[in-house]
């Protein structure tokens, strides 16, 4: 009796498993906000949002109507040479963002003989990983929180009215995919640095992974589905099954999915993503926009799909950082 009740006061004193949680989420998010690389991806993206952004709303300005809606949807999709869209940029500065605040928050611990000093505190294993998970997402939550309300700043001054609901529910989505798009490659970064003890080894690695999906694997998914779904001439129904084929294979992708859900969500003219097939437009009256809570839905398993990956990554990781063995 007398050994259990010392057991129970000893747990009692050790806390929950999550006892160090919120320590690890704020020693982590200062040390990312303050870091000297931190600093130079802020700047980069500060300055091609202010750059892109200004020239769309320049665009925008010159060639408005009265008949005109959705101009601060516009501002992310609206291009000026030779600046590309906003969109198009988030797409690659994002995922560059996330694999550079996790590449090195394992294996820095390890080369720097620190994780050993860490877990000897009352912090357990589980917390420091989540903890260094969520600091790093908070942190690319933080960072395009900012870059959006930058953006809405921009637009009313420029443009000179104020975003309607219907653009700001839109916009929201769009931002919460966002962040769901670069926990990907948080989580990734992160079993990457997990797996190798050199940082730069796990850098290169995220990096190979992101060109492997943004240049090659439309091309490969496309030669899949060519093998996979022969279509024999005259043949059109087999060759709807190639293009549906190659479609889902291509959405294995977090590109893909992220594009989408900027296509559905900033351009509410959008009603379908992917085939179409002119029975479907029955009835339907051409240009009409899209409720927001209609894109919501059609990117529902587009947002479903990146939160699955990321639980994915970090389940990888998790198991394989509990099974490491930690030496002073």
């Amino acid at each position: 009796m007398q050994q259990a009740r010392s057991l129970t006061t000893t747990r009692q004193r050790e806390g929950s498993p999550w006892t160090g949680l919120w320590a690890v989420v704020a020693k982590e998010m200062a040390d990312y906000l303050t870091s000297a690389r931190m600093m130079i991806l802020e700047a980069l993206i500060l300055l091609t949002a202010f750059g892109t952004v200004f020239a769309a709303s320049q665009n925008l300005r010159a060639g408005v109507s009265s008949n005109d809606t959705f101009l601060f949807l516009r501002l992310f999709t609206t291009a000026r040479d030779p600046l590309p869209a906003f969109v198009g940029f988030l797409g690659l500065l994002v995922p560059l963002l996330a694999i550079a605040l996790a590449f090195d928050s394992i294996n820095g611990e390890f080369n720097q003989r620190t994780l050993s000093k860490v877990l000897a505190q009352p912090i357990y294993r589980d917390a420091l990983l989540l903890g260094k998970f969520l600091a790093g997402l908070g942190t690319l939550a933080l960072v395009l929180t900012a870059i959006w309300l930058l953006i809405i700043g921009m637009g009313l001054l420029q443009l000179g009215v104020p975003p309607s609901s219907e653009e700001t529910v839109r916009m929201l989505w769009f931002l919460l995919i966002t962040i769901f798009y670069g926990g990907i490659w948080l989580a990734l970064a992160m079993l990457f640095s997990i797996i190798f003890r050199q940082p730069a080894t796990a850098a290169l690695g995220a990096i190979a992974v992101w060109l492997f999906f943004t240049v090659f694997w439309g091309i490969i998914a496309s030669l899949l589905a060519r093998t996979l779904q022969p279509v024999s001439p005259g043949d059109t129904q087999a060759l709807i099954n190639q293009i549906q084929l190659e479609l889902m294979l291509t959405r294995l992708s977090p590109n893909t999915l992220f594009s989408e859900v900027a296509l559905a969500m900033l351009n509410p003219g959008v009603r379908a993503l992917g085939i179409v097939l002119p029975i479907q437009l029955h009835n339907a009256i051409a240009g009409t926009p899209l409720p927001a809570s209609q894109s919501i839905l059609l990117t529902w398993p587009h947002a479903t799909g990146l939160i699955a990956a990321t639980i994915v990554l970090f389940a990888i990781g998790y198991i394989l950082f509990q099974r490491q063995e930690v030496r002073a």
